[in-house]
């Protein structure tokens, strides 16, 4: 815990609160990049995408997975980044993409990683919110993530245009006019989510010590966010689960009083998260379902827009609520202990 309250917003607050201007010129500095790469990739589809990031960047490749996994039918694998940095292991020669995520694209890790890729022959993309890094400079396609300087240490607005640059890559892939209006609409949508009260979660966990962060599909990217989160801002040990996988052993620990945090899609995917949660708060657990079927009217609100969309609309609800309960507990979200903004790992 600080010993020194952070006076006035802090910077977590203020950067999360720009998320949607920076989707906005994500997207303006990008359609030309989107279109040529989507083209590329339908004219000759990559046999396996390879994504390479770490922490938060590495939970928006798993939005990436369900994404492009749902709608292009191409199988999508999370590298290692210590087997080529620190096991020093050659990538397969063969038709792959490598699509890296990252903030500041210097890790020495992830670069090792994307260099083995592009020596197998794969196509680098690279989203990432510094366009000087190295990464940059290694990619075949830069996506600048454009979020503009994010200083404090915990990652909200590029962690969400992250998510935005691959719902609009995908759009433009699988040309989905669906959902390219709805990544079009992000902004707007982000504004209004920004504006929703999550007061109740953060009072549900005050003085929690220990809790699960549920979702599934889309979803399971954002519970992941969510339980770094409030592990590196709010001091909690918060995991999370998959709905199918918490089923497996994890949920015995779930009693009377246990906090939950669920985040459920309005599409069929999402009824497996609200069945969960429903036993859970037969159990007596204290569950706070963000559900985007409510549209707004659910405690906490969460609006209804396209399912691939509504994940990163909760997150940014998400966001402002960890801010204010950081601070309730006596954090400064903007300088969490042992950690620094650039992480360099081997």
């Amino acid at each position: 815990m600080t010993a020194s309250p952070v006076l006035g917003p802090t910077l977590m607050f203020q950067e999360a609160a720009e998320a949607g201007a920076a989707v906005a010129r994500m997207l303006a500095a990008n359609g030309p990049a989107f279109a040529a790469l989507g083209a590329k990739l339908r004219a000759a589809p990559p046999a396996v995408i390879v994504t390479c990031a770490r922490g938060s960047s590495d939970h928006a490749a798993t939005y990436g997975k369900y994404l492009i996994e749902t709608r292009t039918g191409i199988p999508v694998a999370s590298a290692a980044p210590s087997v080529a940095s620190v096991y020093a292991a050659p990538a397969v020669q063969g038709h792959a993409l490598c699509i890296a995520i990252s903030q500041s694209g210097r890790s020495p890790d992830l670069l090792a990683t994307v260099a083995a890729q592009k020596a197998a022959g794969a196509h680098v993309v690279a989203l990432v919110n510094d366009a000087t890094s190295p990464l940059a400079d290694t990619a075949d396609t830069v996506i600048a993530l454009s979020a503009g300087v994010e200083r404090s240490v915990a990652a909200t607005k590029s962690y969400i245009a992250s998510l935005a640059a691959l719902a609009a890559l995908v759009a433009e892939w699988a040309e989905d006019d669906t959902l390219r209006r709805a990544v079009a609409g992000l902004p707007d949508a982000l504004a209004r989510s920004w504006a929703l009260d999550w007061g109740s979660v953060g009072a549900s966990l005050q003085n929690a010590t220990n809790l699960f962060v549920i979702g599934r599909g889309l979803g399971l990217a954002v519970a992941q966010e969510a339980a770094l989160k409030l592990k590196e801002t709010c001091g909690l040990h918060a995991e999370a689960f998959s709905s199918a996988e918490v089923r497996h052993g994890p949920m015995a620990i779930v009693g009377s009083g246990f906090p939950i945090i669920a985040f459920a899609t309005s599409d069929v995917i999402g009824d497996d998260v609200r069945a969960v949660a429903a036993d859970f708060a037969a159990r007596g657990a204290r569950v706070s379902l963000a559900d985007a079927r409510t549209d707004g009217a659910g405690d906490p609100p969460a609006l209804t827009a396209d399912p691939a969309i509504e994940p990163i609309l909760m997150i940014q609800s998400f966001y402002r609520m960890a801010d204010a309960l950081s601070r309730a507990r006596g954090y400064n979200p903007d300088a969490p202990s042992h950690l620094s903004k650039v992480t360099r790992t081997l």
